[in-house]
């Protein structure tokens, strides 16, 4: 789990991105959700964070943090990281024993609807629960180790949560769901001929600067927001719906709901207090392309969008061929500089540096 010398210790997790086909918009106290949740993990867009800590000579009483991101440090992230070592003090108070420095780096682009928050705080909450380990001696089984990083993750960011697990993953307590919790996040099983084991993410970058309202920003809007009841019903209904689906591979109907939840974020979005548009003429013309695609192929194919004005274009491995034809001949010209990101579902958290026997 760590690289050690005599001075200082070195973990490093990488994290992936996720995507939700049931969104978590609107959150209660201590970053609890209103709604269930349930999200795609994915393989190859994901942060890469690297922990360093070094025992101080004398304890000072603070939390010593240092937060890089490509190598630049970064104070707007580092300050929720700083907010999060904060929550944890006192359940984690050799915090102030340790100077630590982070250091990360994303290989997608950030703040643009990729969950990027999600990927880098769940990469910052597995090195937390690594040096957990490491301090106090007392080695986790793995799944109390993912269960307890989730609920860290959970902390710094919701959909944190989500990118501590591979595959399909719930979170929030959802009654047809055993073991699933507000608290953290829970892996869903497939059966073994399900087609989302083989599902593709192709994320078509409209605009990859950083949006102009923040996800956290976002979730706050949901606190007076008129339908905000009615969402809840909503997103409750759309869950039991879909794991339904998926449990009877009802294609039709994931693609359905999913595209409903895509749309309906944005709509509130739209009619919240400030009124606020994230979508962009390309992301509805690509909405377009792929709805007609779908009609005259029969494909199994449906579009998602997060908080942003990328879409996410969801197929199956044996169409590959196909949808990769498809979005070189009619998507690629809405995507900014044409450029678009080939992933997949994923298998979850990679560990970077050795283990260590305690």
């Amino acid at each position: 789990m760590v690289q050690m010398d005599e001075k200082s210790i070195k973990i490093g997790w990488r994290a992936p991105s996720n995507i939700a086909l049931i969104k978590y918009w609107g959150k209660r106290a201590n970053q609890l959700p209103e709604n269930g949740s349930l999200s795609i993990t994915l393989e190859n867009s994901s942060t890469t964070t690297y922990l360093s800590i070094r025992k101080k000579e004398k304890a000072d009483g603070e939390i010593g943090m240092k937060y890089y991101f490509h190598g630049v440090q970064n104070q707007k992230f580092g300050k929720k990281i700083d907010q999060l070592l904060n929550l944890l003090q006192s359940e984690m108070p050799f915090l102030y024993d340790y100077k630590l420095v982070f250091h990360s780096e994303n290989n997608f682009p950030h703040s643009a609807g990729i969950a990027s928050s999600a990927s880098s705080m769940a990469a910052v909450a597995l090195c937390l629960v690594s040096m957990e380990q490491i301090v106090t001696r007392r080695k986790l089984v793995k799944a109390e180790f993912f269960q307890r990083a989730s609920v860290i993750a959970r902390l710094g960011s919701g959909s944190a949560s989500r990118s501590i697990f591979g595959g399909i993953v719930t979170w929030g307590t959802i009654a047809s769901i055993e073991g699933s919790s507000d608290l953290y996040a829970t892996p869903f099983p497939l059966h073994e001929l399900s087609r989302l084991k083989h599902a593709g993410d192709i994320i078509l970058i409209v605009n990859a600067r950083e949006k102009k309202v923040s996800s956290s920003l976002g979730h706050a809007m949901m606190a007076a927001h008129p339908y905000r009841e009615g969402r809840k019903n909503q997103a409750n209904s759309n869950l039991n719906e879909l794991t339904k689906a998926i449990s009877e591979d009802n294609y039709h109907l994931i693609a359905k709901i999913a595209e409903n939840e895509a749309l309906s974020l944005h709509a509130l979005l739209m009619t919240s207090s400030s009124g606020t548009i994230l979508l962009q003429p390309n992301t509805l013309q690509i909405i377009e392309e792929i709805k007609k695609f779908r009609e005259s192929t029969g494909l199994d194919i449906f579009f998602t969008i997060d908080a942003g004005p990328n879409v996410h274009l969801i197929y199956f491995e044996n169409q590959r061929e196909m949808v990769h034809q498809f979005v070189r001949d009619k998507l690629v010209c809405y995507c900014e500089n044409g450029q678009w990101i080939d992933d997949k579902i994923g298998s979850g958290p990679k560990l970077l540096t050795p283990e260590i026997e305690f």
